[in-house]
């Protein structure tokens, strides 16, 4: 980048290889900087910003009066290694998002050779023009309007033609993707050690925002996809390797114990209680690695985004509908308490209009199948669980 960006544009892209070169150049020892009186500030603001991601909050208004660009840098660089000795998944992937739409609130207003470098520096192209098509589906299957879709753009020799709008969203996904990939850091041992405090404030942190936001759990409330995998699974139904892991991970992050989990498993015909329950409490985080559902792209792409509803074409990930059902239910309209509107299909032996299958000691509406909606969309979250649960 030819030294063109200054210290405040470091603070406003702190992700950019500049920026971090210019930390590593300050800090000394970690263990020195993190004790010192002005790394225990920086790592209080790096508190601030995860939890500012983790709730899903905007990046503050651009401006650069608000910018300190020593602060920001530290910030960005120290958050990222405490979301690193969580071991969260959803943490590092809201935080990445967080990073991403901040990113793009600044470049909105930026200089165009300055907006160019940025780009450059997370190799995207400085001016709209053409992407190849390799990239541009890696780009654009995350993003929801019906204008990224492959058919809908004008595709020659291999390459996907950009219109004059395009490039802002796809730089903004782009840092995202980099970002996400980039998590978890190898943070040594004794510095998480060292940060322990601070990362089970952060932990304890998200757990309140869970509950604030799933509450109860409420089965009413499931998407589609995850009602036909409960009723098949209740009913006697085997289940594919993707399927089990999408269940296990939707049922642990809104608030089900891996028991409460074994239980509704153990209708399975196939049921083996000493492989569940490893698998049950690997996915649930007794590994270290506590992982997060599969996003609706994901879904798609193994087969089991079925029966979808107008909801579902609104969110990208399973857990933003059951919010959103849980939010209308609260409202008082009765919507988290129906089942969604589900195209017809094969079911799993359930009846249309039977009233439910009980799981431990709540019930689960039975649906009907839809049939799978599988489009050739990627997600950059590897789920893989070895051994298939029994």
């Amino acid at each position: 980048m030819r030294g063109r960006l200054d210290r405040k544009d470091l603070a406003k892209y702190p992700f950019l290889k500049e920026a971090q070169e210019w930390v590593s150049g300050r800090t000394g020892s970690l263990p020195e900087f993190f004790s010192s009186n002005y790394g225990r500030i920086a790592a209080r603001h790096a508190v601030e910003r995860i939890r500012e991601a983790m709730e899903g909050g905007r990046p503050p208004a651009p401006g650069p009066e608000r910018l300190d660009p020593d602060r920001e840098v530290y910030a960005y660089a120290i958050a990222r290694v405490l979301v690193s000795c969580t071991k969260d998944r959803l943490l590092m992937d809201r935080l990445s998002r967080y990073e991403a739409e901040r990113a793009a609130r600044y470049l909105a207003d930026e200089q165009p050779e300055k907006r160019a470098l940025v780009a450059e520096g997370v190799g995207m192209p400085a001016e709209a023009g053409d992407l190849p098509v390799v990239q541009y589906v890696e780009l654009a299957s995350h993003l929801k309007d019906d204008r990224w879709r492959l058919v809908n753009r004008e595709v020659e020799k291999g390459h996907v033609a950009l219109g004059d709008g395009d490039l802002p969203d796809l730089t903004a996904e782009r840092i995202r993707i980099l970002l996400f990939s980039q998590l978890p850091l190898p943070v040594p041992p004794a510095i998480c050690e060292l940060l322990s405090p601070l990362a089970a404030e952060i932990t304890a942190a998200q757990q309140q925002y869970l509950l604030r936001e799933f509450g109860s759990v409420e089965e009413g409330a499931f998407p589609p996809c995850i009602r036909v995998l409960t009723t098949a699974i209740t009913s006697g139904a085997n289940l594919s390797h993707s399927g089990r892991f999408a269940l296990t991970a939707f049922l642990h992050n809104i608030g089900m114990n891996p028991l409460q989990i074994m239980e509704l498993f153990a209708r399975a015909p196939d049921f083996d209680a000493g492989k569940t329950q490893y698998q049950v409490e690997h996915i649930s985080g007794r590994s270290g690695t506590e992982y997060t559902a599969p996003s609706c792209a994901t879904m798609r792409t193994h087969g089991i985004c079925t029966g979808r509803d107008g909801l579902c074409t609104q969110v990208s990930h399973p857990l933003s509908y059951y919010r959103a059902r849980k939010r209308m239910g609260k409202q008082g309209d009765g919507s988290a308490d129906r089942a969604p509107d589900q195209p017809a299909g094969s079911g799993h032996g359930a009846d249309e209009g039977e009233k439910g299958q009980q799981v431990g000691k709540t019930r689960v509406p039975r649906e009907r199948q839809g049939k799978p909606n599988q489009e050739d969309d990627k997600d950059e979250q590897a789920r893989s669980t070895g051994e298939d649960i029994q």
